[in-house]
């Protein structure tokens, strides 16, 4: 089976900050460091770094063609991605020293994907391949119907969130995946879950499945001294997609999950702090 990736490429201008930036204060920074971004890039490359097959379907702008061979190099399939004259989206990020950020992101050329291209992005699906979706694109409710008619598995990620786009998503969805903040704007709106999978993150506090057949399963979540925790999300996303793609029960997808979005937040950066397989089966070993 494969996971198609409807998702943003950015381009990450980290600062490490003293402490995130005060309304009218002009703060300098301890550190720079400029990487592979982007909600769908890097949920893609974590996917891919968990052994499964990744086609990534995006957009970036001219003079980005380092951004395609990073997407390459961690193994995941570019050939989806088009190259607009639309600027690369990218972001601005600060980071403190308790390892807590704050993030200014523009969209450029991840809005400018078109539902005609994520079609035939698609055409090469197979039923019950997976598609993995963030808030972070166009053509976001037509490539997710498409791939549900399918027989896809939809993998929705509400962030950033806004209501309207994740109520379209919600019939289609085999599982929602979001943070504690979100889950509980989507259950004041909704006045209740919605009759699909849900996975709640909320970092040191563990991770929680909610499933309308089976009662809730809950992970905790594994002690570590975070460094950076750009991404542990779209890290979590990434690997629980390739479990569930190589066949995974949700308890044992979740605790894998759940382990290399710990190890990941003890490195610094997005993209390049995902861990492998290996990497991930050898923390678990160790683990209580």
């Amino acid at each position: 089976m494969a996971i198609y990736t409807l998702g943003s490429i950015n381009i990450d201008h980290v600062y490490h900050v003293p402490h995130l930036a005060k309304p009218g204060e002009t703060l300098a920074a301890t550190d720079y460091t400029k990487g592979l971004g982007g909600k769908g890039a890097n949920q893609s490359v974590a996917a891919s770094k968990a052994g499964a097959k990744v086609f990534h379907i995006g957009a970036i702008g001219p003079d980005s063609a380092w951004v395609l061979d990073e997407l390459h190099g961690y193994g995941v399939n570019t050939s989806n991605v088009l190259q607009i004259t639309r600027p690369t989206g990218h972001a601005i990020i600060q980071v403190d020293p308790a390892a807590e950020n704050s993030i200014i992101l523009y969209p450029g050329a991840n809005r400018q994907i078109t539902d005609s291209h994520a079609t035939r992005a698609l055409a090469s699906a197979r039923p019950k391949d997976l598609l993995l979706v963030q808030n972070e694109t166009s053509a976001q409710s037509a490539t997710i119907r498409l791939a549900a008619d399918m027989g896809l598995r939809v993998l929705y990620t509400p962030a950033p969130f806004d209501l309207a786009p994740l109520q379209q998503a919600i019939p289609y969805a085999h599982l929602l995946l979001m943070n504690a903040g979100e889950a509980a704007e989507m259950t004041q709106a909704l006045g209740a879950m919605p009759n699909c999978n849900v996975i709640i993150t909320k970092g040191a506090d563990g991770a929680e499945w909610h499933s309308p057949t089976a009662s809730p399963l809950f992970i905790p979540s594994f002690p570590v001294n975070p460094v950076d925790t750009t991404g542990a999300g779209d890290c979590f996303a990434g690997t629980i997609a390739a479990a569930l793609d190589a066949g995974l029960p949700p308890d044992q997808a979740l605790r894998r999950a759940t382990a290399a979005a710990a190890l990941q937040v003890t490195r610094t950066g997005a993209a390049a702090a995902m861990p492998n397989g290996g990497e991930v089966d050898s923390f678990l070993e160790s683990a209580p």
